[in-house]
């Protein structure tokens, strides 16, 4: 039942990254065939209502994706990254970078790649100006995945990193 409900999820967020993809104006995903969670996120700079609507948008992006055994930061995931960092400057809360992986590799190795993922995230935060001592690292590994399933596009969204605030 809970297996059903998971697969009903990942329909979801499979075709709405589809839409998303298909609406933005980026350029082609390499062929690639896997939804980026973060398609339709890169366009051009917008001004006056649109623009808060934009930052709206991105404000809203909390999770971030890598590739496979991999902790460098995505380019189209530095627009969000970017409104959460102004965010941040102002208000000067705290958030917690949760670095995820999916479930191949030993469990140390999963522990470790979390943590390198989040630490990306964190690098980028601290390199737009956010105090470091706003940002608490905790790496999950593979404990908590976000998708159940041995299929690829499961574990595409496996491999994150979560903002939370």
């Amino acid at each position: 039942m809970q297996a059903i409900k998971f697969g009903k999820i990942a329909a979801l967020v499979v075709a709405f990254g589809v839409i998303v993809g298909c609406s933005s104006k980026g350029g082609d995903t390499g062929g690639t065939g896997a939804v980026d969670p973060n398609a339709g996120y890169t366009s051009p700079v917008a001004t006056g209502d649109n623009m808060s609507s934009e930052e709206a948008a991105l404000r809203a992006v909390t999770t971030f994706y890598f590739e496979l055994d991999s902790a460098e930061l995505k380019p189209e995931a530095t627009r969000a990254l970017d409104v959460h960092a102004k965010d941040l400057r102002a208000a000067g809360n705290r958030v917690v970078l949760e670095g995820h992986t999916d479930e191949r590799g030993s469990r140390e190795y999963n522990m470790a790649l979390g943590e390198r993922r989040a630490a990306a995230v964190q690098r980028y935060l601290a390199g737009q100006g956010v105090s470091p001592s706003q940002l608490e690292l905790v790496s999950y590994g593979e404990e908590k995945a976000a998708v159940m399933g041995s299929s690829e596009e499961a574990y595409a969204q496996n491999r994150r990193v979560e903002l939370r605030k």
